[in-house]
């Protein structure tokens, strides 16, 4: 089989030639369609990830079939039994173990599932990661409910645009913030009711006086601008961080975090309880991923350069060539 491997920190994602590998008596061998890539797999090939092992098969998302059945993956593993937060054993697919850049996968069966029935295998390679964490954040970890005011910042990435679905879909009002222009007008288009660019130093007093604040904030940036999150929040408000994209937080004023009895909380993909929710979610809703651009696993270098300078709104797609 063909596949598409990562030899050191730096390098390029090259073809090689495997066996197709074998099968235990709890796994499964999919037969891989359409993979997606995630930030994750970028952070891999700069060397800014835990556990590093080389060589290595990257990507987290895939579709494909299980004999003649059409199936997607979810990527995490071995959650454990506490709902609360993942076990010492949890792990992604990409890293230790191989992942959907290949002809074939071999994946536990408990992590095998039905695709929606509205998406094809196409839409559907997009989903696993990214909504899995968008669906915890915002609706496990942030409790988000009906009528809610809900910013999501970096509009854009794939997590971020499934929460601004998911938020739509749970009838709440969504504001985004980017610092494109671009980005901003399709957020607007698909239903945004404010799109701010946070680049603008008057960004939040904008914010402010359109809203007079908001309910739910879901963060995959941090940064030196994440304090600026902290204003904005509603007396009450939750602010859920699922990344840190813009590296360390600093300058938060617990004064402020005490007084408006804000929760700042954390959130890491979900479990396999919340997947299932998630794909019920999607189905219920009839949610269709936001597709940037489908590329060949042949240009996956140069869908990963996308990936790196942000220049994607949505998604990005690779098509396993059989």
């Amino acid at each position: 089989m063909l596949s598409y491997v990562l030899h050191e920190i730096g390098g390029q994602i090259l073809p090689e030639q495997r066996e197709i590998p074998q099968v235990s008596q709890d796994g499964a061998l999919v037969k891989v369609a359409y993979a997606a890539l995630n930030h994750r797999d970028c952070w891999i090939q700069k060397g800014q990830y835990a556990g590093l092992k080389f060589p290595i098969v990257l990507g987290s998302d895939l579709s494909g079939w299980l004999g003649d059945e059409e199936v997607l993956v979810n990527p995490g593993y071995y959650w454990g039994t506490d709902e609360t937060v993942q076990s010492s054993q949890f792990q992604i697919l990409g890293l230790p173990q191989d992942g959907a850049l290949s002809e074939y996968v071999v994946v536990p069966k408990s992590q095998v599932h039905t695709l929606p029935s509205h998406l094809s295998l196409q839409q559907a390679a997009a989903l696993p990661l990214a909504g899995l964490t968008a669906y915890r954040a915002l609706v496990q970890r942030g409790g988000t409910r009906s009528g809610e005011k809900v910013l999501i910042t970096g509009i854009g990435g794939g997590v971020a645009l499934f929460a601004f679905q998911f938020a739509l879909a749970l009838g709440c009002q969504v504001v985004v913030s980017s610092s494109s222009q671009e980005k901003r007008q399709k957020a607007l288009d698909m239903g945004a009711s404010y799109a701010y660019d946070y680049t603008n130093d008057q960004w939040t007093k904008e914010l402010m006086k359109d809203l007079g604040g908001v309910d739910v904030i879901i963060d995959g940036a941090g940064g030196e601008s994440f304090s600026q999150l902290i204003k904005i929040a509603k007396p009450a408000g939750r602010i859920v961080i699922y990344g840190g994209t813009q590296g360390e937080i600093q300058k938060m004023s617990p004064q402020q975090i005490f007084w408006k009895q804000l929760s700042v909380l954390g959130s890491t993909m979900g479990s396999e309880q919340d997947f299932e929710q998630m794909l019920a979610f999607v189905e219920k809703h009839k949610i269709v991923p936001v597709i940037d651009s489908v590329y060949p696993i042949s240009e996956v270098n140069t869908a990963m350069d996308r990936m790196r300078e942000s220049k994607q709104f949505g998604k990005l797609i690779l098509r396993i060539e059989q």
